[in-house]
């Protein structure tokens, strides 16, 4: 059954207007297949900050752990509810298993959240399942398999054929942790001061990692451009091509599929002479604000990467190619709700394209760095089988040391599992190319 209209959660007292937001947002997700980031700021922008914080934390808690919510709720809902209701109780179960939310008050608030969506005649259901959720519901998520219940079927079998079991079991479990703040500096040599500011720790790559939550717009350095956020993973394809243009003066890099910039502040930080070429005017304007901010310079074109060509050959282009993203679900954990097995044709060919294309603009003896944040093994290594070109083997000096990101055959894969006792890190799939 459809979902009623949807409630706006205006003009309510806060513990309703709260849940309520949540509601609408992982309805977006799950009934419209809408990233959750369109939605979010709508539907929290009459709440207060700390409410605000609540709703992201709330759906992004019942997106990573919706499978083992699911299977709680089986055992007490016999029959398929209206969907408005299946995610209310979802979102009930969430706090009562994983959030720590007392007992009286996520009860009563999830019937609330029935009633406000013209829901009275199920409100009994409602009170009923949610009371024997927090009844028995802890004793039998402690028997769950998370990492397999969490997973949808057809990412667990991709990564179980390709990683092996145990390490998609890894990765599934990496994705039911929040995610850390990492950043990325504008100058290098200020790590050990921005850390402490920041309360923040020095990774081996020189970025940082902050656990303490906050929002990033009013944290020191942001409004002076000293930092910008980005995960250690993302930061490594442009650390790369930076190692391998030392010695170079002023290099010239296109950066292809650039917004929202962050290689392209890492390769201008670094001393290149960039060109940031994308797509979309709306994500390049939030990349010029950035560069702004950051007090770097970019040349930054509107334009089909494609088609378009650089009007001489470069030293070197960074490819961070469209693509699945499923590398990323830490950060998003709606992408598994968006995204289908038979998406991923059509990126790796997008990518074929691209990384030929790529390789056009580059002078002969330039390099090329093809990235994506994929897990998946058609985008990234089934892409660069395509080309004919030399690669170049990258050696953990060119990242900060970390061994366990080479493959064997020189290429960048770093899993959400590695550093798993540090906070992880997005799962990143990179190969560098030299034209011959």
């Amino acid at each position: 059954m459809k979902s009623p209209a949807r409630t706006s959660p205006r003009d309510l007292p806060p513990e309703l207007a709260s849940r309520l937001a949540a509601l609408n947002v992982l309805q977006s997700v799950v009934v419209d297949r809408r990233a959750a980031d369109e939605t979010f700021d709508y539907e929290v922008s009459a709440l207060h900050p700390r409410d605000r914080a609540f709703v992201r934390l709330l759906v992004a808690t019942t997106l990573r752990r919706l499978g083992q919510i699911d299977a709680v709720l089986a055992q007490f809902v016999k029959s398929p509810p209206p969907e408005v209701i299946r995610d209310t109780l979802r979102l009930g179960a969430a706090q009562l298993l994983f959030l720590g939310t007392a007992p009286h008050a996520a009860v009563a608030t999830t019937v609330a959240v029935a009633r406000a969506r013209d829901q009275e005649r199920m409100t009994g259901l409602v009170n009923a399942v949610m009371r024997r959720v927090s009844e028995q519901g802890p004793a039998l998520v402690q028997e769950q398999d998370a990492a397999r219940l969490n997973c949808v079927d057809w990412l667990w079998q991709s990564w179980a054929r390709t990683y092996g079991e145990d390490t998609a079991a890894a990765i599934a479990l990496a994705h039911l942790g929040e995610a850390p703040l990492d950043f990325s500096l504008t100058d290098a040599s200020t790590a050990e001061i921005w850390a402490q500011k920041l309360d923040a720790s020095i990774l081996p790559t020189g970025g940082l990692r902050r656990f303490a939550p906050g929002r990033v717009p009013e944290m020191e350095g942001f409004k002076d451009g000293a930092w910008w956020v980005q995960d250690v993973a993302a930061s490594l394809p442009a650390k790369i091509l930076l190692h391998v243009l030392r010695g170079t003066s002023s290099p010239t890099v296109v950066d292809l599929c650039a917004a929202p910039g962050g290689k392209t502040a890492q390769l201008a930080a670094g001393g290149a002479t960039v060109t940031a070429v994308d797509l979309a005017p709306e994500r390049l304007k939030f990349l010029n604000e950035n560069l702004i901010r950051l007090n770097l310079k970019a040349d930054v074109v509107t334009a089909d990467a494609v088609d378009w060509r650089p009007s001489a050959p470069v030293d070197a282009v960074l490819l961070d190619a469209p693509c699945s993203a499923t590398g990323t679900l830490r950060r998003h954990p709606d992408l598994p709700h968006l995204k289908q097995a038979q998406d991923i044709a059509g990126f790796a060919q997008n990518q074929r394209r691209l990384l030929k294309a790529a390789l056009d603009m580059v002078k002969p003896g330039g390099h090329v760095l093809y990235s994506v944040c994929s897990l998946q093994p058609e985008e990234g290594p089934e892409v660069a089988k395509s080309v004919d070109a030399p690669r170049v083997p990258i050696a953990p000096d060119m990242i900060g040391g970390l061994t366990e990101a080479i493959t064997s055959a020189g290429e960048l894969r770093t899993l959400p599992c590695h550093w798993a006792t540090t906070g992880g890190m997005d799962g990143f799939y990179g190969v560098l190319f030299k034209k011959a």
